[in-house]
């Protein structure tokens, strides 16, 4: 088999880098904008439906637990909350190792766009399972693990806010932060497999992807539907918000003046 050549090689690395300088141009700011801001409405509109229909049907119209009776009905709010807690801080880190290997400025922005969500679905999941807890433990809150990992991530997500706050206006803006979400990763094994590692008073997962859900179907699939509602709505929020973030960053560019000429023309 023949040696490759200098010349080869050289046209190898010009064409690698146009690839890569083409793919660039595909994830910037201006083409996230234009790719992503229709699909806001489109988002939301299943978001509302599916919404309503699992809160309705759970809260409504799913029977009560045969030992918590009603009160088991805020896991329609607890459980989402919670996923979604872990999933927004998991795509944190993978936003943050993006920036940090390859320079692409929208996964910052991105990232700081969902870490406030991301805070308030984690504060939202430990308020409503502290009122869980109350009439099923008799306390609101004990140092279960968790509880006390999910406290963890709720500061973890205050402090990548923090950092993002802080190095606003720093050639490094998202540096800090993305290194933050990185290394605070390792925080969500511990909080998906607590239960399992520790005796803990939490209960196990609601579903698993190996064994059957461990209540009835009138539970689970209105559960379900409102945990696919607020994926939906997440998403909706995320594009709505880093576009919002693009659109200040990029204010003085050629691209967001021609969208305010143009939505000016429209007005006029």
């Amino acid at each position: 088999m023949p040696k490759p050549t200098s010349k080869t090689i050289k046209a190898g690395d010009k064409l690698s880098s146009r690839l890569w300088q083409g793919f660039l141009t595909t994830v910037g700011t201006e083409r996230f904008f234009h790719i992503f801001s229709p699909w806001v409405k489109w988002l939301s509109l299943i978001a509302a439906i599916l919404l309503g229909v699992g809160t309705i049907w759970g809260l409504g119209f799913a029977p009560p637990d045969y030992l918590q009776g009603n009160s088991y009905r805020i896991i329609f709010i607890h459980v989402p909350t919670a996923s979604l807690a872990m999933s927004i801080y998991f795509a944190l880190a993978i936003l943050g190792v993006i920036f940090l290997v390859w320079k692409i400025k929208t996964a910052s922005l991105v990232a700081q766009a969902i870490a406030p969500m991301g805070f308030i679905f984690c504060v939202l999941s430990l308020l409503t399972g502290s009122i869980w807890a109350k009439p099923t433990w008799g306390t609101y809150w004990v140092w279960d693990a968790r509880l006390t990992s999910m406290l963890i991530l709720a500061f973890l997500y205050a402090g990548v806010m923090a950092l993002f706050s802080a190095f606003a206006h720093s050639p490094n803006r998202g540096k800090a932060a993305a290194i933050l979400s990185v290394v605070g990763a390792v925080n969500l094994p511990i909080i998906k497999y607590s239960v399992e590692w520790w005796n803990t008073l939490h209960q196990g997962a609601t579903f698993t992807v190996t064994n059957t859900p461990k209540m009835s179907a009138t539970m689970w699939v209105p559960l379900l539907i409102v945990m696919l509602g607020m994926y939906f709505l997440a998403a909706a929020l995320a594009i709505y918000r880093t576009n919002s973030l693009a659109l200040a960053y990029d204010h003085n560019k050629s691209w967001v003046q021609r969208l305010i000429n143009a939505g000016q023309r429209s007005d006029s």
